[in-house]
């Protein structure tokens, strides 16, 4: 299901104008690879979509680059850029390489669709050369907030009930465990919200649709009827609306940094191996602010 959807919008003649969430949030996991002092021999980018990642890095980053999408339609629309690339169309669940192979791997806005994310990592961190680091960025639980409540309250009020309209995201409390379950380790994870004013709740949803993240959950309801649709743009627009008459719709992103062990990385230290006690911090910062500086004399 989700590959017909990503087959469908990447097929669009105006799907240039559904990519600007997929570009922010590219553009800022490619910040975070800059942030990695050091040149990285060989990429993968898992779920590359349209190739946005691959569009802002330089040469002197990422010498060589993988890009892997279940899609083959958007894999035919990668944009260009200055390195040397390859693509390849796989399933981000199942990633057809050995052990010990990359030295980067990236992904962005691609494994909150995946059905088993502790798999997938595993995968990851499988591929990845020892010292070798996991940047990615998924959508996190809290996304599109607005549009699930007022579908629900919609429902609820027309239907006596209602049903799931939006695929489950992970949370930010679970991401750090799975990838430490995985095997990674110097994580770190943290939180963006990203804010998109729209005209109305169909907008949200048509815009949904042409990015390829409409829900394909197995126990979707296929049909809402056109009485509650129009009760949950009301509820939608008083709840969350604009004083221009926008309305708001947040989505959450979670950053995600891992790496893969190597006896080169820094190690804690061994539990018992202190030398001072937490006790004698106080004595420390009493002793250092009762200290002279420069010609003062001590009272």
């Amino acid at each position: 299901m989700k590959r017909r959807q990503k087959n469908w919008a990447a097929s669009l003649e105006d799907s240039d104008k559904f990519q600007y969430l997929r570009e922010e949030v590219c553009g800022r996991v490619v910040d975070r690879i800059f942030d990695v002092a050091r040149t990285f021999p060989l990429a993968l980018d898992v779920g590359c979509g349209r190739g946005h990642i691959a569009q802002q890095l330089n040469k002197e980053t990422v010498e060589k680059l993988l890009q892997v999408d279940i899609s083959e339609k958007a894999l035919k629309t990668l944009g260009e850029c200055e390195i040397p690339t390859y693509s390849i169309v796989a399933d981000e669940e199942f990633l057809p390489f050995k052990e010990n192979t990359f030295d980067l791997v990236v992904s962005s806005l691609s494994l909150h669709w995946v059905n088993d994310l502790p798999g997938a990592f595993r995968q990851i961190y499988h591929v990845l050369k020892p010292d070798g680091v996991f940047i990615g960025a998924m959508i996190g639980g809290e996304t599109l907030y607005e549009l699930r409540c007022s579908l629900q309250l919609a429902e609820l009020e027309r239907e006596g009930g209602f049903a799931p309209h939006m695929s489950p995201y992970t949370a930010v409390s679970d991401v750090g465990n799975l990838l430490g379950q995985a095997g990674f380790n110097m994580l770190t994870v943290d939180i963006d919200e990203i804010q998109v004013n729209y005209p109305g709740m169909f907008e949200v949803m048509e815009d949904l649709q042409g990015m390829g993240e409409s829900n394909c959950s197995w126990n979707r309801k296929s049909l809402l009827h056109r009485d509650t649709m129009l009760a949950a743009a009301a509820i939608y627009k008083d709840m969350y609306g604009n004083d221009d008459g926008s309305v708001a719709a947040t989505f959450q992103i979670l950053y995600m940094i891992g790496w893969k062990p190597h006896e080169s990385q820094a190690k804690a230290a061994k539990r018992g191996s202190a030398n001072m006690s937490f006790s004698d911090l106080e004595k420390l910062h009493v002793s250092e602010s009762t200290r002279p500086t420069g010609g003062q004399s001590r009272k």
